[in-house]
């Protein structure tokens, strides 16, 4: 910021250093960003914001997708009620890799897919993964980390349902908090 933007930096009042700042994450230089900050703050005058960001809800939230079916075109790949593009659109946009409860790397476990979704989109793919027992029609997957834009930016694009809300309670209980169907994606378009 200082090397682009230095000259500028004693007539502001505030600077906003975004919200890409994972300071919830066990590993994350807290002392590090507060000194930052502080000199920062003393060599400009200026307020420094940080946005609240993806850190209120890091590691927070799970997507879960069922197989619908395997196909071979080159390889395995398994095609989800989950789409990239409509539930995950940072694996196109980011490029991101969302983490998958039990799967691995591709080659790293015995059975490597390439998981995608239902739409026309040619480039609705989420990613290949790896597992240790094949994939099959009925197959549950556990997308985790999903609860920083999952939300936010789904669509319906090609009629693809948005995912139903639930909450897990202490103790385990699930609740329902809301889901979807048709007349939520018609409401969409009128």
């Amino acid at each position: 910021m200082e090397e682009k933007f230095g000259e500028f930096l004693p007539r502001m009042k505030w600077v906003n250093f975004g919200g890409g700042h994972h300071i919830t994450r066990a590993d994350y230089d807290r002392d590090a960003l507060v000194r930052c900050v502080r000199r920062f703050r003393e060599k400009y005058g200026v307020d420094v914001y940080l946005e609240p960001g993806e850190a209120v809800a890091l590691n927070a939230g799970s997507l879960f997708a069922t197989v619908l079916d395997v196909v071979e075109n080159d390889m395995q790949i398994a095609i989800l009620d989950a789409s990239a593009a409509c539930h995950m659109p940072d694996v196109i946009e980011m490029p991101y890799r969302p983490p998958l409860a039990g799967a691995g790397q591709p080659g790293e476990k015995p059975y490597t897919y390439r998981l995608a979704g239902g739409t026309c989109l040619a480039g609705d793919v989420i990613g290949d993964y790896s597992f240790d027992a094949p994939l099959a029609v009925g197959t549950r997957l556990q997308f985790d980390d999903m609860a920083i834009y999952t939300m936010v930016k789904n669509n319906t694009f090609n009629g693809m349902p948005l995912p139903a809300i639930a909450v897990r309670r202490p103790g385990g209980k699930v609740e329902l908090v809301r889901s979807f169907g048709y007349e939520d994606f018609k409401q969409r378009l009128s």
